[in-house]
């Protein structure tokens, strides 16, 4: 059987454990070379070719930084591989002329590595990573395969490729001046009329790229990527950042590029966004870090129901233990005669916006989610909630103590997480932390690197943990699904569960995820408004009476998948919307 040996260098601390890996190598100790060491960073090289998989190292590594994994009989040939003992690609997706293709599966599996090379900015070595491979290399490993002249084209310089990066944050750091001149310089379509109505940019166009937030970059990002001309366009998670409203405009613009004869491949952990938008779905799958599968196409509603399932049945392959399970209605809640918190009417104005909220309590056992556009108060709400803020009319009747995670995350401290969480959670070390909080977030992994140097999605699980870690009345959690996959936001999402009904607690969740929100809510909160300017907040109802005020408003309707029971967004105009609309059921018709 293949294997590959995978060294995380992040975790690796020979300094701290004098390379227990090679004292207890069986190999070393029959003076082979199986493990050497790096005579420039001091770190272990595990020889795949002398290792015999017996995984001793693995086990003894007393910072989990070795794993020997063995791959499928199947694979054989990489498409790309960074170095020894690191990261390792299989496959590559489809690309379909006029079509959406999206790609799914855990972050560090490899996506935004199919992108980088597809957009040219990487060059694919089939696995050999001490010398660069020559184009003809690739031609011919890709014979008699579309993806053959497409390489042609690509080191011709005859293929035209945009590619709307992840991290949209750092575009003030390459991009100055303002929203207009931007997008000016690069409407190579002449479509800027169109995309500057459907991404609504007018309020925007006159201000620095310097001082926009989250939401609004990635809605600048989008627009630039297609305002330019290009024979494939690259979006990698484009929807993150932005309100339901707002990805729903994102995927109209998207979705015309593709109506146009386009290219498109894009990465999406918003599962009812990844349906909207694609035609096709690859599912990636094997070990986050070690080594990724692109498996075959599959139509988007088959592709998403089977990572659904976890079950490849043409690959034989199983990626996860169990299904996710979705109910047509969330569980009823308790109702106690004493509610945890409850608040009258409250108001509060700064900086020209006014925000009023219904009375309203929060009771035990529960998990209340708020949703509605950027800018309309339901941060706001929830720092009035924590007691960062004060309310100008009103009062929280019962004082209760309140963990709170805030929506931006900013790590300032400089050593590890594991000295982190030693000054900051009493019960760090203790085995109902390790169970409630570190399994599930899969922090064991995170412990030894530096605060300063972790990426959105562990700064994400560490602060949502963190937050869980506290022994409070109410948790406050404020889009908790930035930057995290599918089964991260899932992971988060049975842990929150479990820590709210053992602790008789409970949740307010602020967030945009669709699916998140139906997975986990007992009832909701709706926030309608003009954003920036003012805002009113419901009082608390059951989850379906809210979707269906919440998308009233948006003038979306979804469905209920007949297999899965997940949430779907009806095509507009479609039967099914059209005659959700008329009976006034836009979340899913009664069965």
């Amino acid at each position: 059987m293949s294997r590959i040996s995978i060294l995380d260098h992040d975790r690796c601390q020979p300094k701290k454990c004098n390379y227990t890996c090679i004292e207890y190598c069986p190999g070393v100790r029959m003076e082979e070379d199986t493990i050497t060491i790096n005579p420039k960073t001091k770190k272990p090289i595990i020889s795949e070719e002398l290792c015999s998989g017996c995984g001793i190292c693995t086990n003894r590594c007393p910072f989990k930084a070795v794993s020997i994994i063995n791959l499928p009989e199947a694979l054989e040939d990489p498409i790309h591989r960074y170095g020894q003992n690191q990261f390792e690609l299989f496959g590559l997706p489809t690309i379909r002329k006029g079509s959406v293709v999206g790609l799914l599966g855990p972050n560090g599996i490899g996506k935004s590595t199919i992108i980088r090379i597809l957009s040219g900015e990487l060059h694919p070595n089939l696995g050999n990573f001490n010398e660069e491979v020559p184009w003809e290399d690739i031609f011919n490993f890709f014979k008699g395969n579309q993806l053959q002249s497409y390489f042609q084209k690509l080191s011709e310089g005859d293929l035209k490729v945009v590619h709307k990066p992840q991290m949209v944050d750092l575009l003030p750091k390459f991009v100055k001046g303002n929203v207009a001149d931007l997008l000016n310089s690069v409407d190579e379509r002449k479509r800027l009329e169109f995309v500057n109505e459907s991404l609504q940019l007018e309020p925007i166009m006159g201000r620095e790229i310097a001082n926009l937030s989250g939401g609004e970059l990635q809605r600048v990002a989008i627009a630039a990527a297609v305002l330019r001309e290009a024979d494939f366009y690259y979006f990698d998670e484009p929807t993150s950042w932005l309100d339901v409203r707002q990805r729903l405009y994102a995927i109209k613009v998207i979705r015309e590029l593709a109506n146009e004869g386009k290219s498109i491949l894009v990465i999406e952990h918003d599962l009812a966004a990844l349906d909207a938008i694609s035609d096709y779905v690859h599912i990636l799958y094997g070990q986050p870090g070690g080594y990724g599968v692109v498996s075959q196409m599959r139509g988007v509603r088959v592709g998403i129901n089977t990572y659904i399932s976890g079950y490849l049945r043409e690959e034989n392959v199983r990626f996860r233990k169990q299904a996710i399970e979705f109910h047509v209605r969330p569980p009823t809640v308790k109702i106690d005669t004493e509610s945890i918190s409850s608040y009258t009417a409250l108001q509060k104005s700064f900086n020209g916006f006014h925000l009023e909220v219904d009375k309203g309590e929060v009771q035990h056992d529960e998990i209340l989610t708020a949703f509605g556009p950027n800018g309309i108060g339901k941060t706001t709400f929830a720092k009035i909630l924590a007691g960062v803020e004060k309310p100008d009319d009103g009062k929280i009747k019962k004082k209760v103590t309140i963990s709170y995670k805030p929506q931006y995350l900013i790590s300032d401290y400089s050593g590890t997480v594991q000295e982190f969480l030693y000054t900051t959670t009493p019960n760090f070390g203790t085995n109902l932390f390790k169970t409630e909080i570190m399994k599930p977030f899969l922090l064991e992994e995170l412990l030894e690197k530096k605060m300063d140097e972790l990426s959105g999605g562990e700064l994400q699980r560490l602060s949502v943990a963190i937050s869980l870690s506290r022994e409070a009345d109410i948790y406050l959690f404020d889009e908790p699904t930035a930057y995290l996959d599918v089964e991260q936001r899932l992971r988060a999402a049975r842990a929150i569960k479990r820590v709210i009904e053992s602790r008789n607690a409970a949740a307010i969740i602020v967030d945009h995820d669709i699916v998140f929100i139906d997975y986990i809510s007992s009832r909701a909160m709706v926030f309608t408004g003009e954003p920036g300017v003012d805002g009113h907040a419901t009082s608390p109802m059951d989850l379906r009476s809210a979707m269906n005020k919440f998308l009233s408003e948006v003038g979306v309707t979804f469905r209920r998948d007949k297999e899965t029971k997940r949430p779907r967004v009806n095509k507009e105009n479609s039967y099914l919307d059209r005659e959700q609309k008329e009976k006034g059921e836009y979340y899913y018709l009664k069965s």
